[in-house]
């Protein structure tokens, strides 16, 4: 027995739940293709994504901590696995479209600039009058316009679907101008799993980072409810915490989250009998979620990991030098930019320089740009 792309569709029908989104009824891509014989859209998607550039430079793109801080810590790639997993594991407990959600989760920071968030910060405050840098619209334009893989259009045609969810990705920390995909309903059940699974992703895979790094310690965290409900259910008493206790605290962490959130979304849609993808994104607030309680255990997450990880001196110290690496070499090339290559100056005939200087900075990784900047400032250096 063998499954088509139509015997896939109709397995979506069967299994997937009312309100979820199927392939079948994808509201299409922006350039008009033939159907894959043995994929539905969204896994197409899903296939093209990976296959990227953008996708494969993500694995020297700090997530936390810069590459050469050691070979263990996550990476911007190994944190999209992550998210991508999760999101998987939740649209499978709430009946939602694995693939869509799985597509969305793996595309949602292909636009990260080098230096995780520094390099965000200083790519922004550098395009300051010149639309200003986001990397979730910065996602949007790698899959739209920057990956060049097809000839007969640039980027790489996802579905509607897709890229609506990429472009309504949001956190507490930014958000996207959706102005092309009815910003006046909500993300999709896929794209705000998307949404969740980034942040459980980040909450735990920092606690766990943070630990390896000596940045705080285990009974710093007592002062987390969350902390000491896992304790207690683990059985696990204060005093010598190996490699293999933390490892079960993250994991235990991130299985409380993920069925705290699963159990919560679920009773939103039942009560308000919420069957149909409309009914999801016209609701009054986003129907994925953590439960009150859990909300307030994961707020206080967030503040110590702020506070004594994020704030930490070591951190603070990368983070600037990111920021000036970042921010000089885009003074460098956009004062003069046939110090660019070749090819990255072909679109200077079609777009402002600056926003060519950006689209090229981000493209970087972290290696990458830390050469480019040795090029043009250490004067011993070859170019």
């Amino acid at each position: 027995m063998f499954y088509l792309r139509e015997k896939l569709e109709e397995i979506e029908e069967q299994t997937l739940a009312p309100y979820a989104l199927k392939s079948e009824h994808s509201r299409g891509r922006a350039h008009p293709e033939s159907e894959s014989k043995t994929r539905t859209a969204f896994r197409r998607d899903r296939d093209r994504i990976i296959h990227t550039t953008a996708f494969r430079r993500l694995a020297y793109k700090t997530q936390v901590f810069v590459f050469y801080e050691g070979d263990h810590y996550r990476t911007r790639l190994t944190h999209t696995i992550e998210v991508a997993q999760l999101g998987r594991s939740l649209a499978r407990g709430l009946g939602g479209n694995e693939d869509l959600t799985e597509a969305i989760s793996l595309a949602h920071d292909l636009g990260h600039p080098p230096f995780g968030h520094a390099g965000e910060h200083a790519l922004n405050a550098m395009m300051q009058g010149h639309g200003g840098f986001n990397h979730n619209t910065q996602s949007y334009r790698v899959v739209t316009e920057l990956e060049k893989r097809y000839p007969d259009f640039r980027g790489l045609n996802l579905t509607y679907e897709t890229r609506e969810g990429m472009i309504k990705h949001e956190t507490e920390y930014d958000k996207s101008d959706a102005s092309d995909f009815e910003p006046d309903k909500r993300a999709s059940l896929e794209a705000q799993i998307a949404n969740l699974a980034d942040e459980i992703a980040y909450n735990a895979h920092d606690l766990d980072d943070g630990l390896r790094a000596g940045l705080f310690t285990p009974a710093e965290l007592n002062e987390l409810e969350i902390w000491r409900q896992l304790h207690e259910e683990l059985g696990w008493e204060n005093g010598n915490f190996t490699t293999l206790n933390r490892r079960e605290m993250v994991r235990e962490l991130i299985g409380t989250f993920v069925t705290d959130v699963i159990f919560h979304t679920s009773a939103i849609l039942e009560e308000n009998n919420i069957d149909t993808p409309e009914g999801i994104q016209t609701f009054e607030h986003n129907v994925v979620s953590y439960s009150p309680a859990m909300a307030g255990k994961v707020r206080q997450l967030k503040d110590f990991l702020y506070e004594n990880m994020y704030r930490h001196y070591r951190l603070i110290r990368m983070q600037v030098k990111a920021e000036r690496f970042v921010s000089e070499l885009f003074q460098a090339y956009a004062h003069e930019p046939m110090m660019l290559p070749e090819e990255t100056q072909l679109r200077l005939n079609n777009a402002p320089t600056e926003r060519v200087v950006c689209d090229y900075i981000a493209g970087m990784t972290d290696r990458y740009a830390l050469i480019e900047w040795e090029k043009l400032f250490d004067p011993y250096r070859k170019a």
